[in-house]
């Protein structure tokens, strides 16, 4: 069966993605991110400055992968979907958003060969770090919104930032000892390990939660 129109242009448009995030790190391991522009990468990728801006913000949200439009719009509408929408905290919320943050990592296929050439842009360029840190804040105060949205609670609830910033903070650690060498884990695999450990945790502090009322 020849494949469908919609289906070739979004194999095109993650090509031009993955060659864009290719180039810019590349670049900035040689020559720092000031040490190239925009149409410069742009004409390694073989595309139009005006296509870059449809794709990436910034030179620095390229190296990172940081995509200007999000590419999850599925896994979300699935997290929206498992929800209560009746003004009170799903059982499964904790759990279903550690699914959203693993289905987002499996769809970027991120491998040894990517990491290595971020860690050498990186490397050279250490305040791309802050923007990953940004990248990370503005994450979780996302993810608070959906919360807001899929269990019909009042904007600014401090339930759904705390449980943003509970996946927040499991998902940073084990980003770090995903890019730490000497394994060969994957992402989703230390990620559960962390949300189980996480749960086992949760699970044995009830009461001395409840006691601090």
């Amino acid at each position: 069966m020849p494949e469908s129109a919609p289906n070739r242009r979004e194999e095109q448009r993650r090509k031009t993605s993955a060659g864009l995030i290719r180039f810019a790190r590349e670049l900035t391991a040689e020559r720092g991110l000031a040490g190239f522009t925009i149409e410069e990468l742009c004409s390694e990728a073989a595309i139009s400055r005006r296509t870059f801006f449809n794709y990436f913000a910034s030179k620095e949200d390229a190296v990172l992968g940081i995509p200007l439009h999000r590419t999850d719009a599925e896994a979300i509408a699935a997290f929206l979907a498992a929800g209560t929408g009746a003004g009170t905290l799903s059982p499964t919320l904790l759990l279903d958003l550690a699914t959203l943050v693993t289905d987002r990592w499996r769809a970027a296929e991120v491998g040894p060969e990517q990491i290595s050439a971020l860690f050498a842009a990186v490397d050279k360029e250490p305040r791309l770090i802050g923007r990953m840190l940004q990248h990370g804040l503005e994450e979780e105060q996302f993810h608070a919104r959906l919360i807001e949205q899929r269990e019909n609670l009042p904007e600014g609830d401090l339930r759904a930032e705390i449980a943003a910033q509970v996946i927040g903070a499991i998902s940073r650690a084990a980003i770090t000892e995903f890019l730490a060498p000497g394994h060969d884990d994957t992402f989703p695999d230390i990620f559960a390990r962390r949300i189980a450990a996480a749960r086992d945790l949760f699970a044995t502090q009830t009461t001395l939660i409840g006691s601090a009322r």
